[in-house]
């Protein structure tokens, strides 16, 4: 997810024109014009796309939380150089004043749910031990979030549903990738496999009968047998012992 393509959302979000996003890039000390925002704007196959750095991103998400809250003591905060999806998500949360909970009923709007503790990590400190790193699909279901929860007018609302649907599908294709070669039930392209239970065949002719009388004809043959094989060797030691004795 890159740069320009936040600034597409919230500019859509907001409904602001490009003097708007000049005005805003102006609180924070960013002099862009209206034909640099343009080319900003423009889609990635677009010939005269421009990438927008992350200085600028900065100075803008900067502008942003002025235009929202106002400056803090007359001072313009200073921006990075180098953005991460954290930075971002902080800078989004201060400007809307949103609180944990904010951010969760806003993801939800997305059909997208976390925990708090999760939500928490995102905006800890980087040498925390408790720090997570801020994914894509985190932060790209946020701003769809914010699309259902600020467009109001006819024409923006079928769009923004378009967005989360689309956000979804891309959900599902991560985790199938994220878990493919793991197991066949994480995969969410394919229905669930129908169970059905066996059925055992029961002889009607044997019902209630005590199948444990069917083997005992077998063993009493068995037994009989052995007696039999029993009685003629007895039968025989006691030839041979007799003979001997009376001889």
């Amino acid at each position: 997810m890159t740069n320009n393509y936040i600034l597409r959302r919230l500019r859509f979000t907001f409904n602001y024109n490009d003097h708007k996003m000049v005005e805003i890039c102006a609180l924070a000390g960013l002099d862009v014009s209206t034909d640099i925002i343009k080319t900003w704007l423009k889609k990635e196959e677009d010939p005269e796309y421009v990438r927008c750095t992350d200085h600028e991103m900065a100075q803008f998400l900067n502008g942003f939380i002025i235009e929202k809250r106002g400056s803090k003591d007359g001072q313009i905060p200073k921006a990075e150089y180098s953005l991460n999806n954290n930075i971002i998500f902080r800078k989004l949360k201060i400007a809307l004043n949103f609180i944990d909970q904010d951010i969760l009923d806003t993801l939800e709007l997305a059909d997208f749910a976390i925990g708090k503790a999760e939500l928490t990590a995102f905006f800890r400190k980087p040498d925390h031990r408790h720090f997570r790193e801020c994914q894509d699909q985190i932060l790209r279901n946020f701003i769809q979030g914010l699309q259902l929860k600020f467009t109001n007018s006819t024409t923006a609302r079928p769009q923004s549903n378009y967005q989360a649907l689309k956000g979804k599908a891309e959900n599902k294709k991560a985790e199938y990738k994220n878990n493919k070669g793991k197991s066949k039930d994480t995969k969410p392209f394919l229905k669930p496999k129908k169970t059905s239970e066996k059925v055992v065949y029961k002889n009607p002719n044997l019902k209630g009968k005590d199948e444990s009388k069917t083997g005992k004809p077998e063993k009493t043959k068995r037994s009989k047998i052995s007696l039999k094989k029993s009685d003629s060797e007895t039968s025989v030691n006691q030839d041979i012992w007799g003979s001997k004795t009376d001889s």
